[in-house]
């Protein structure tokens, strides 16, 4: 039987690990993932309308990857001059309209503006909810990074899923007006509840520092390796089912769908198994089911298969980066956010950028056999894992 001191004992819980700034900062990892996540089933038909071959979708691609590269350190000039909370505000609110100008452009040279501003848009957002999260974290005195990057992941499980389905029934620009609306609505609501944090001016003149010792970089190199694999999927996953194992468009939006359930799912639970069996035995198991998922995608024979290994994959994948980021952010002997700095870039960079080399590679041998020697980079993560110690300090919990 409930009662009144017991509903209050709950409410006072529920504020005290569901506070507003958490919900909404969530919230917007959320909206972010679904539309990286809608993005990955509309690639097809982005490539026909312009009329680009692999090698010209990996040029297009490369435009995304150079926009985020491009925005992605002034976001963070943008929160150290005024703070988190107006910089996501920003980036997210111009983000809203990204998707219609993909779905419009009708020219090579209007496609690549459009897909630049996406790409940058998508990274300074992305940015700015980190260093949100990490102000959030703050406040509470807990880990909650794991758990908004699972709120990204499910996001982009809801895009990619739903992408194809409604791109047959409502059409390419339908489906963005729907998701801009969406969107709009999503981000008003959390506008009022984002955690407000003042501007870090000493943080901008730190970041012109770069650190002089090989930690952070190999930290970095991690995240890099991680990160690489998941950008491939995004980017190639949907043309590769399509393309090569005969799946169709609303079947090929799986591909990073399926990926990102569960991922979304893992990292959920990630601060609770990271706490049980340690960031360094939690980075190693989740990187060789990753190494297994990627090899099962590269060969297998068909759509279905496939999907399972990007699923196993996600189970992989999930909290490879998020200790990453927490091991970098720990890191004794270094300003605030230096090493946090480092590891961010080079690990976006290799979800943004490196993809489309895949695709001038893919062009000549194909994109199974390219899923199939991606796994070799998690080796590499393998043999550094073990300065993944960093990410189980306590002191900021």
């Amino acid at each position: 039987m409930t009662t009144p001191e017991n509903a209050l004992a709950g409410n006072s819980l529920a504020r005290t690990y569901f506070p507003p700034a958490r919900l909404a900062v969530s919230g917007l990892f959320l909206l972010n993932g679904t539309f990286a996540g809608a993005w990955a089933p509309r690639i097809p038909e982005f490539a026909s309308r312009l009329g680009l071959s692999e090698f010209g979708l990996g040029l297009m691609i490369m435009c995304f990857g150079i926009g985020s590269l491009v925005l992605m350190p002034i976001a963070g000039v943008m929160i150290a001059r005024f703070g988190t909370t107006r910089t996501l505000k920003g980036a997210a609110a111009l983000f809203l309209s990204t998707m219609l100008w993909l779905s419009l452009a009708p020219t090579v040279p209007l496609g690549v503006v459009a897909i630049f501003l996406f790409g940058g848009l998508l990274g300074a957002m992305d940015v700015a909810m980190n260093g949100n999260a990490v102000e959030v974290e703050k406040s509470m005195k807990r880990a909650i990074m794991s758990s908004c990057h699972a709120f990204w992941s499910l996001g982009a499980f809801i895009g990619a899923t739903t992408g194809g389905f409604l791109i047959e029934a409502l059409g390419v620009t339908g489906h963005a007006v729907l998701l801009t609306v969406a969107g709009a609505a999503a981000l008003a609501f959390a506008w009022p509840f984002v955690l407000h944090d003042a501007p870090h001016p000493s943080e901008e003149r730190q970041k012109a520092r770069l650190p002089m010792t090989p930690l952070p970089w190999l930290i970095g190199l991690m995240a890099l390796f991680c990160m690489v694999p998941e950008g491939a999927i995004l980017d190639w996953g949907a043309l590769y089912m399509r393309n090569e194992l005969g799946a169709s468009v609303a079947l090929s939006g799986f591909a990073f769908g399926t990926f990102s359930f569960t991922m979304a799912v893992m990292r959920f639970a990630g601060d609770h198994v990271r706490d049980r069996f340690g960031a360094v035995k939690t980075l190693r198991f989740c990187t060789v089911m990753a190494i297994a998922g990627m090899v099962i995608a590269g060969t297998a024979p068909d759509a279905y298969v496939a999907m399972a290994g990007f699923a196993l994959c996600g189970v992989g994948i999930s909290n490879m980066v998020p200790i990453a980021f927490s091991a970098a952010g720990n890191l004794p002997g270094f300003a605030q956010g230096v090493a946090l700095s480092v590891t961010t870039v080079m690990g976006y960079s290799g979800a943004l950028f490196a993809p489309s080399v895949i695709g001038f590679v893919a062009e000549h041998i194909g994109f199974a056999l390219v899923f199939t020697l991606l796994p070799v980079l998690f080796i590499v993560v393998l043999l550094l894992s073990h300065h993944a110690v960093h990410a189980d300090v306590r002191e900021r919990h």
